[in-house]
């Protein structure tokens, strides 16, 4: 029986948020102008991070996010909830354009349900936990949605062994269900992060949200990205 044959998909990029180890990429596949599958591309690796090198163009540059990319896959490999996955080979990958906010609002979903599920929170959270066995019937792990009202919170918050780390929360509402998640972006951790600590108010963003891999029974979901018509400029700066 031959191997199978690698595949190639384009995608706009709309998370590239911190992993360890690397990077957790994913981005909404298009087809002529109409958005259509989730993609989360994957390393072979047991943590299935994305490595700085992997994100590397022929040109030395770096993949970055709302970046149009070409990507070579070899196989879908879904896990759980992440039924977006697909292994990466190893060929470089291409950037075809930048996006615009147009692109983004483009590629924005809409939903009456709940975010995944609610009614769970961590101490520190709102409605960001999702039991195992809930998340074992979930078919999808990222979403793009355009909250009704955000801010980002900057604080200092207590461990649960002891001592405190300084965390950025999107406290944000949608279907008029209230939420808080810990953004994961790294250009929005380094804009807020050099900001005093407090509460600032976001009129207009979309909202990449992820959902992680199990870990202690739950699956705590995750701003992996903060976009505004504003930081899609400010981004490439």
């Amino acid at each position: 029986m031959s191997a199978p044959s690698n595949y190639t998909k384009l995608f706009l990029c709309v998370a590239n948020s911190r992993k360890p180890g690397g990077h957790c990429v994913g981005g909404r596949t298009f087809n002529r102008d109409n958005y259509t599958e989730w993609l989360r591309p994957v390393s072979t690796r047991n943590t299935h991070e994305i490595s700085d090198a992997e994100l590397l163009y022929a040109d030395g540059t770096r993949a970055q996010l709302l970046d149009v990319i070409k990507l070579t896959l070899t196989q879908a490999e879904p896990l759980y909830h992440q039924t977006e996955n697909h292994v990466i080979a190893a060929v470089q990958w291409e950037k075809l354009q930048e996006a615009q906010w147009n692109h983004v609002t483009a590629a924005t979903e809409t939903t009456t349900s709940a975010l995944w599920h609610d009614g769970l929170s961590s101490y520190h959270g709102l409605n960001d936990k999702v039991p195992e066995a809930i998340a074992h019937t979930l078919t999808n792990s990222l979403m793009l949605i355009e909250p009704q009202t955000l801010s980002l919170v900057v604080a200092q918050e207590s461990k649960f062994m002891g001592g405190y780390d300084r965390r950025i929360r999107a406290a944000f509402t949608y279907n008029d269900t209230h939420y808080n998640f810990v953004v994961t972006d790294p250009w929005i951790e380094n804009k807020y992060f050099a900001m005093e600590d407090g509460r600032y108010d976001i009129p207009m963003s979309r909202l990449c949200l992820s959902l992680p891999e199990i870990l202690n029974g739950n699956a705590t979901k995750l701003v992996a990205a903060v976009i505004t018509p504003e930081n899609v400029a400010e981004r490439r700066q």
